[in-house]
């Protein structure tokens, strides 16, 4: 019997030469991670079992980007905790203000992330680095206490549903289109605590970026974890990363057998996916973004751990460049890491999107978990590019949230009800 990625990876970190959907193995961890919410009670929880140091130091990050920079007094208590537990076990990978990003895009970019890892988090969107062939899935706050000190986790092996997308997406569709309208197919528990491999030629000519905007959305699906096979581009994104980093461009490289078995193998045809939005108050809700035109919209929000790499602002660049934000519309721009500031500031991204109106943040998950930095208040709507749209998740729970893609999110800044980029750019679409 063949094995697929996901099984190859959890048996080489169990130690043993197989693994299939359905064991309970006990998994040796290349990363655990927390952030200002998850990791105060994991530290808490970790003291009061009596634990005095973490297994390795360098294997362990903490990333304050829900709250950061502070935005009371509690956030503050929040960070400190986090602070001072990383000085007092040696943690390096603690990021303060002014070099923290939002976790899911800065780990993976500072090569902390290598294809065959074992990823745990406490986070549900640590599913995320899944894009670089590793397995990635999110924990509670207790299960990250024992990973801290034990550097392992007892894990059921999930099985494996395989999408397979042929065809090649048409013009502005993109990996966040894709998998809203995978979603939108299979439901929101449509994958539970499967791994879903993505396949086929879509995937293949998708950029990394939008690879690791599917892998992220994994969990609402169900989804245990996302993942792609390894590829050029996998190699490429590896050595992209920068010199001096932590960065680990080796790993080791797995791919699924084509004996292997599935749950289910899900064709779906690239080529026939519109520019999809999802509704409030599920990311299932899908639909085609023309058919929301006479939906008017408060507020844009382009970035997060989703969509918050440069290519997603390069994206929304493309279509507000020289034109200007609704007045009725406030468009907040949330990057993923300061080094995407620099790069959007550097090659222009940045300016176009200031003159057109956009609010520029600091990296931070901000207004995504209704946190800061752009909360809805009672009867409004704002189209995001994150990845969860339920009630009161961006603010007053008599508020609305559609999930879209950047190019979507920045034709409807401009519109002031959602639009496409046809409508903004008098361009007709094709393929991609």
């Amino acid at each position: 019997m063949g094995s697929t990625i996901t099984e190859k990876i959890l048996a080489r970190a169990a130690g043993v030469a197989e693994a299939h959907a359905g064991d309970i193995i006990e998994a040796r961890l290349d990363l655990v991670l927390a952030n200002d919410v998850t990791a105060p009670l994991g530290i808490q929880e970790f003291e009061k079992a009596g634990f005095t140091k973490v297994f390795d130091p360098a294997k362990i990050a903490l990333v304050p980007d829900h709250f950061t920079p502070n935005k009371d007094i509690k956030a503050a208590g929040q960070a400190k905790i986090m602070r001072e537990f990383a000085r007092r076990h040696g943690i390096v990978n603690y990021f303060e203000v002014g070099r923290v990003g939002i976790e899911h895009v800065l780990l993976p970019d500072l090569g902390m992330v290598a294809p065959g890892d074992v990823v745990i988090g406490a986070d549900s969107h640590t599913c995320t680095y899944g894009a670089v062939a590793a397995f990635s899935t999110g924990v509670g706050s207790t299960d990250f206490a024992a990973a801290m000190a034990w550097g392992k986790v007892w894990l059921r092996v999930p099985e494996s549903i395989r999408f397979v997308y042929s065809g090649r997406t048409q013009r502005w569709v993109t990996g966040k289109d894709l998998m809203l309208h995978t979603i939108g197919l299979i439901g929101v528990d449509g994958a539970l605590y499967q791994a879903m491999e993505l396949t086929g030629e879509a995937i293949e000519n998708l950029p990394i970026d939008e690879r690791f905007t599917m892998c992220n959305m994994a969990i609402e699906a169900g989804g245990k974890s996302g993942i792609v096979g390894f590829d050029e581009k996998t190699t490429r994104y590896l050595q992209s990363r920068p010199e001096g980093s932590r960065a680990r461009v080796a790993g080791q490289v797995f791919a699924s057998d084509p004996e292997a078995e599935y749950a289910q193998v899900i064709e779906i045809d690239a080529a026939a996916v519109p520019l999809t939005v999802s509704k409030p108050h599920l990311p299932s809700y899908s639909a085609a973004a023309a058919d929301l035109g006479d939906t008017t919209i408060d507020q844009v929000v382009i970035g997060s751990c989703t969509n918050g790499r440069l290519e997603d602002l390069r994206q929304a660049a493309s279509i507000l460049r020289g034109r200007k934000v609704h007045p009725d519309v406030r468009c907040i721009i949330l990057p993923g890491t300061q080094q995407v500031c620099l790069d959007a500031a550097s090659d222009g991204t940045m300016q176009a999107l200031i003159e057109a109106g956009c609010a520029f943040s600091t990296p931070t998950c901000g207004p995504c978990l209704g946190g800061h930095m752009g909360v809805l208040a009672e009867g409004e709507r704002a189209v995001a590019t994150t990845n969860r749209n339920f009630v009161g998740r961006m603010g007053h729970t008599g508020g609305e949230v559609y999930l879209a893609g950047p190019y979507v999110a920045a034709a409807t800044a401009v519109s002031g009800h959602i639009a496409t980029p046809e409508e903004v750019l008098g361009a007709k679409g094709g393929p991609r």
